[in-house]
């Protein structure tokens, strides 16, 4: 009987009504979201000068076309440097967390850092970061 109780009792207090709030809520966001894109649009000015409808390249004269080869190595490099950057970031549990851990904690990490070294020497002795073409 107190089960029965307890499950009425859970389902009185999450009925529909206590969702009236956010619905209303998230009604009035999206209805001012939508009100001001309507006034801007018409209510802003309008100047489409050749100027106004180039693009936007930081000040710099455009020349030649965007679409031209580039080497792979810089995607390398990013791609490597992200990489190298979160094996990086395990580094902190164990800085937070070395006296609980003990020695066996303490010759995981050294396991870690020797797979760490040996991937960095395997990308050295394969080029990867050389940057002659």
């Amino acid at each position: 009987m107190q089960l029965l109780n307890i499950l009425l009792d859970a389902s009185a207090t999450s009925n529909a009504s206590n969702y009236f709030p956010i619905g209303l809520q998230l009604f009035f966001a999206i209805g001012f979201v939508v009100t001001m894109m309507f006034v801007t649009h018409f209510l802003g000015p309008k100047r489409k000068t050749a100027d106004k409808l180039e693009n936007f390249a930081s000040g710099i004269e455009t020349h030649g076309d965007a679409r031209q080869p580039m080497a792979i190595k810089y995607f390398l490099v990013a791609i490597l440097f992200v990489l190298f950057d979160v094996e990086v970031i395990f580094f902190y549990p164990y800085a937070v967390n070395f006296r609980s851990l003990g020695w066996e904690g303490f010759g995981a990490v050294l396991m870690f850092v020797a797979f760490f070294l040996a991937g960095f020497i395997y990308i050295i002795k394969k080029g990867a970061l050389t940057w002659e073409d």
